[in-house]
């Protein structure tokens, strides 16, 4: 039972993480909690429904479809969580501004809905798919229906409330200083991302390993520990990361680093002729 339990907490952690995160970057969007619902419930769905054509799957792609799969949706999940951080970054100030004098626009809410959805929705199925494969295997290997009953439930709560405990943390950075906060945070997690998916398609013989293992620092904190498991899915962290890695964490950084601080110059240049031409005039 409380393998069962231990499996379960640490999937439903690693999405209750990243949807945490995305949902305190999207504080003071109306109606994102029903969007939360809905990715979570698009996710649950496809999580079933890949679990139950997994076999299908991996004969497929040669034995490597469930690598392929996590890459995948990965991959997917670190552009929408880019263009959030980029998009976010030229438009924070405005939106705290609205959030401020309690209006939101229009536009900035469909924006962070729609990419909230997608990463809501990824995140679940992902994890989903996941466990209920594992489930599958353990009740396969001899495990009980009542081991099943009570470890189940045991690790989703436990997952949610670590989630929730972080995103009421969140909520008590000053407004001022929130954007900032999370657009780095969430930088962080895609970078983690980008650097788990490359993992996948290593292991996939999709991509060379430029080095199996630069270090290891399992000693100091081990992979399959709690905190270890939490910083994994916080900002990537790994005791034995391979150089391929090392090269997708840094150029994820870099690329959303470079968009974030390019993307506001861009608007502000784009903006800047229409009141050049009223002050002339």
């Amino acid at each position: 039972m409380l393998g069962i339990a231990l499996l379960v907490f640490r999937e439903v952690l690693e999405a209750a993480l990243i949807i945490t995160i995305v949902a305190a970057a999207t504080r003071g969007v109306s109606r994102r909690w029903a969007w939360i619902a809905g990715g979570t419930a698009l996710g649950v769905a496809g999580a079933v429904i890949v679990a139950g054509f997994a076999g299908v799957i991996e004969e497929a792609l040669n034995g490597t479809g469930q690598e392929l799969f996590n890459a995948s949706v990965l991959l997917a999940a670190v552009l929408m969580i880019g263009w959030h951080v980029v998009w976010m970054s030229s438009h924070g100030r405005e939106l705290a501004q609205q959030m401020q004098t309690l209006g939101h626009a229009v536009k900035a809410g469909s924006s962070a809905l729609t990419m909230l959805l997608v990463v809501v929705a990824l995140a679940v199925l992902r994890e989903g798919s996941e466990i209920v494969l594992f489930l599958y295997g353990m009740a396969a290997a001899g495990a009980g229906i009542g081991d099943l009953l009570s470890g189940v439930p045991l690790g989703l709560v436990g997952g949610v409330a670590v989630g929730c405990a972080l995103y009421f943390g969140l909520l008590r950075i000053p407004l001022r200083h929130f954007f900032s906060a999370t657009n780095g945070m969430l930088v962080l997690l895609a970078a983690g991302l980008a650097s788990t998916a490359t993992r996948f398609l290593v292991q996939a013989d999709w991509l060379p390993a430029l080095g199996t293992q630069l270090w290891n620092s399992s000693a100091l904190l081990s992979n399959g520990s709690v905190p270890g498991q939490a910083l994994h899915i916080l900002i990537g962290y790994d005791a034995r990361p391979s150089g391929i890695q090392i090269v997708f964490y840094l150029v994820t950084v870099l690329l959303l680093v470079a968009g974030m601080r390019l993307a506001p110059r861009l608007v502000t240049r784009h903006a800047s002729p229409p009141a050049v031409a009223s002050a002339s005039s």
